[in-house]
C-alpha cells in the first residue's frame, strides 16, 4: 500500500488542523492506521492509531483529548483532526498502516508502510 499525507501547514496556538492519509490498494479497510510524528533532534513518536473498522483508537497520553483519529474507509482516507495547538505538537507527521490487529497499536516497529510525512508549524 502506499500512503500520501497532506493537511500540514502553520497555524497560530490554540488553532486546529486536520490531516489527511490518503491510502492505495482495494484492502485499505483491513490495515491498521496510525500517525506519528517527529520533532527535530528527537526521536519519532506515536500520536494515534485505529483499527481496520474505526471502531477501538488509541492515543498518546500527550494529545488525548486534543487530537482525534478517524477513518473513512469508502474514501480509503485516514483523518488526524488537531484542536488546541501548541508550539510542542510542532514535527513532521507521518502515517503508518499494517496489516493486522490492533496489538501494539503505538509501536513504530508494528507497522509496514509510511507516507511521506506533512510539516506541522505552530506558532507561539
Amino acid at each position: 500500500v502506499q500512503l500520501q499525507a497532506c493537511g500540514g501547514g502553520l497555524v497560530q496556538a490554540g488553532g486546529s488542523l486536520r490531516l489527511s492519509c490518503a491510502a492505495s490498494g482495494r484492502t485499505f479497510s483491513r490495515y491498521v492506521m496510525g500517525w506519528f510524528r517527529q520533532a527535530p533532534g528527537k526521536e519519532r513518536e506515536f500520536v494515534a492509531a485505529i483499527s481496520w473498522s474505526g471502531g477501538s483508537t488509541y492515543y498518546a497520553d500527550s494529545v488525548k483529548g486534543q487530537f482525534t483519529i478517524s477513518r473513512d474507509n469508502a474514501k480509503n482516507t485516514v483523518y488526524l483532526q488537531m484542536n488546541s495547538l501548541k508550539p510542542e505538537d510542532t514535527a513532521v507527521y507521518y502515517c503508518a498502516a499494517d496489516w493486522g490487529a490492533t496489538t501494539d497499536a503505538s509501536s513504530i516497529l508494528k507497522y509496514d508502510y509510511w507516507g511521506q510525512g506533512t510539516q506541522v508549524t505552530v506558532s507561539s
